[in-house]
This record gives C-alpha cells, structure tokens and sequence, in this order.
C-alpha cells in the first residue's frame, strides 16, 4: 500500500503521519466512478456516429438500384383491347 502512495505522490493530510486507506480509496473511488461515466458517454457517442453511417450506407445502396429495369411498352394483345374498347 505505502509503495502505491509513493508512486501515485499522495501526501498524508495535515495532522497525520501517513497515507490513510480511507482517504486514498475515496479518492480512488471517484476518480474511477468518473472515468467509468466518461466511458460510458463516449462509447454511446462513438455507437450513435456508427448507426448513422451505416444508416447512410444503407440509403446510398437503396438509391442505387442493382438491377436495370425499362419502361414497359404496350404490345401485342394488350394494345389490341386497349385500343378496341
């Protein structure tokens, strides 16, 4: 524990000789609540950017059709009855 304080630079509280677990978990504990809600809204960020490209891929590949079609000509019978009746 006293080698972790050292590393991190923690300093006791005025009054005390050393680093309390106490002080140095609460410490700990919202940095790390912190970091978790950051994580938290940047994967939600990165998420939302990826469903709108793709959502945008999906409307580019709709647009285009993959298949050619021709207008449709009347001929034959059809044109017969059409022009009898």
């Amino acid at each position: 524990f006293l080698e972790t304080t050292a590393y991190f630079c923690m300093k006791p509280k005025m009054g005390e000789k050393e680093v309390s677990p106490h002080s140095f978990f609460s410490i700990w504990h919202e940095f790390s609540s912190d970091f978790k809600d950051f994580w938290k809204k940047e994967n939600k960020l990165i998420l939302q950017e990826r469903v709108k490209e793709a959502e945008e891929v999906c409307r580019q590949k709709k647009g285009k059709s993959l298949y050619n079609t021709r207008p449709k000509h009347d001929s034959g019978i059809v044109r017969k009855i059409c022009s009898n009746v």
